[in-house]
């Protein structure tokens, strides 16, 4: 018999002994949420690397800015990281989350209305950028150049997101929490308050805002975002989805799982 924190269920192997008996054999999980977070990942995924390889190609080519101001360099390349970091990487973590969450810990999502609404949301706020970033509405911090309206949407969806996670996390059939779940977990926490804290702004009009934070303490707060951005939502995200997908494609356990809560707290 497998030791709890690897039963086999967690990688869709065949169930040995008694380890599935509490198993719901009638148990659906939503994976429409997943399949549409799926598909916006490739589609964000080919605009926001075709957008990278037009704005490389004007550092060649200057005349390809077509001489317009929303197809300057400066004003295209915050929505292409906007669209490969938020719309690509941000929906396959959307995506992989609601499935792994579902699976490890065999209970459907909490809500589906409410995971519906993260994902209309989430293309919302990327259209949003779409049309706000080209006509150069920026905040002008790196990462979070969106305007305050926008960045408010983001904080509603986020914190949707979390209630959506979580509370499929409190209903879950197994007692144990697989350990990919406590990085998408530690992920869904600390972006949301990085976020919050660092576009901290007074309105001056729809799309203008006045950071919080002055001087040095501007700089401090949105590369305090800005590199734990990198942390979180680049590495503690990603690092939460190969702990359950690589184990699934390998057709084996994880080699040491007290050596992945090391990881997680280190």
């Amino acid at each position: 018999m497998l030791s709890p924190y690897l039963r086999p269920h967690i990688f869709h192997l065949k169930p040995i002994g008694k380890a599935m008996s509490t198993v719901n054999a009638n148990l659906t999980y939503n994976y429409k949420v997943v399949r549409q977070f799926a598909i916006m990942t490739l589609v964000w995924g080919i605009a926001g690397m075709s957008m990278g390889v037009l704005i490389a190609s004007q550092l060649v080519w200057p005349a390809m800015n077509l001489d317009m101001p929303w197809t300057h360099f400066g004003r295209l390349r915050p929505l292409h990281t906007n669209l490969v970091i938020f719309g690509f990487g941000g929906s396959a973590l959307f995506a992989t989350s609601y499935y792994v969450v579902q699976r490890t810990c065999q209970a459907r999502l909490i809500s589906d209305s409410l995971a519906a609404f993260t994902f209309w949301g989430w293309q919302a706020i990327m259209v949003a950028a779409i049309i706000t970033l080209p006509q150069g509405l920026t905040s002008t911090k790196e990462y979070a150049e969106l305007e305050w309206p926008i960045d408010i949407a983001i904080a509603i969806v986020w914190v949707s997101y979390a209630l959506v996670f979580f509370g499929t996390v409190m209903k879950r059939s197994s007692p144990h929490i697989y350990v990919a779940n406590w990085f998408y977990g530690g992920f869904i926490i600390t972006v949301a308050v990085l976020h919050i804290g660092n576009n901290l702004a007074l309105p001056a009009g729809a799309f203008k805002s006045y950071s919080a934070y002055a001087g040095v303490t501007d700089a401090m707060m949105q590369w305090w975002w800005g590199h734990n951005a990198v942390g979180f939502f680049l590495t503690a995200g990603f690092l939460g989805m190969m702990y359950y997908f690589v184990p699934k494609q390998a057709n084996r356990p994880i080699y040491s799982y007290r050596l992945s809560i090391v990881h997680f707290w280190l």
